[in-house]
């Protein structure tokens, strides 16, 4: 990413309000700059932007030398996970409402855009976790998770029961509503809403983190990246494994999943001034304290 000329791909969430505008203007101002813009061709299905070719996954991977996504984390979530294998750095721009990893408000997308185009940027490398789901043998589906991989029982149905094994070795069976077995990057989402701990995107490791366990004494734990995690369905009905929240597969009696970090990384380009403690204490509002009056009475 320099001011020299470079084939730049756009990705909106094209049901965000006022996305077309925000998207024209970003077209536009990458254009007047000389570089070249292409538009993934499921968001110019939704979005027009005149002028502008569109090309699918694939294509974005072998021609751009960035992508500028539009929108909130999970429209993030979807094309870094389709863009991983091409090394494609990405860029956030937030039109949803958290923004963990889109994190460039609208307000400042051009100026900001601008600089990083100078090269005043940070860069960063995430990872992403894959697994196979195998029933009497055969696999039967797979997917790729940048936050996490949940597996769980359905709405109407009681706990399941699932039986974990760690790089071979049997860790536990384990009665709860479900399991999730995040990356760091997932560490703000799902697992953090249910008692997992923060880790920072650096750190190599996985963590799994049961949802609403039946014993108080499965807690949380922090993986090495380099395991393999096996969960077998032990008992239970309308269980199910989910990928972000975005792809999952129906599960049954004796289904394995195996997970294991994927060979693929993630790579994110943040303004000059980003630093991971400036988000989280914007995203979990660690800057606002109670009133001296408030805290003592």
């Amino acid at each position: 990413m320099t001011a020299q000329a470079k084939t730049i791909a756009l990705v909106g969430k094209y049901n965000a309000a006022g996305i077309t505008e925000s998207m024209t203007e970003l077209a536009s101002f990458l254009d007047h700059a000389g570089h070249t813009v292409i538009v993934e061709a499921e968001t110019a299905q939704y979005i027009h932007l005149n002028g502008f070719a569109s090309m699918p996954v694939p294509e974005i991977g072998k021609y751009a030398d960035a992508a500028i996504v539009v929108g909130g984390d999970g429209t993030m979530l979807g094309i870094a996970r389709q863009l991983a294998p091409y090394n494609v750095p990405l860029i956030g721009i937030n039109q949803g409402r958290l923004g963990f990893i889109t994190d460039i408000s609208l307000d400042r997308m051009i100026p900001v855009i601008a600089e990083m185009l100078e090269g005043k940027y940070v860069s960063e490398r995430r990872s992403l976790l894959q697994a196979i789901v195998v029933r009497d043998g055969d696999q039967i589906f797979s997917g790729v998770a940048f936050n996490d991989i949940v597996v769980a029982r359905g709405a109407g149905s009681g706990m399941v029961e699932l039986r974990v094994d760690v790089d071979s070795h049997f860790m536990y069976n384990q009665r709860s509503d479900g399991l999730i077995v995040s990356t760091p990057t997932g560490s703000t989402a799902y697992a953090l809403s249910a008692g997992g701990p923060l880790l920072h995107p650096s750190l190599n490791g996985i963590v799994m983190v049961p949802i609403a366990p039946h014993a108080l004494s499965n807690r949380p734990i922090v993986l090495p990246e380099s395991s393999e995690i096996v969960i077998e369905i032990v008992a239970g009905r309308d269980i199910s494994v989910n990928f972000d929240m975005q792809s999952f597969a129906s599960l049954m009696y004796k289904d394995r999943i195996a997970i294991n970090r994927s060979a693929h990384t993630v790579t994110f380009l943040h303004p000059h001034d980003w630093n991971y403690y400036n988000t989280l204490r914007e995203k979990l509002h660690w800057n606002e304290y109670p009133s001296v009056e408030g805290a003592l009475n």
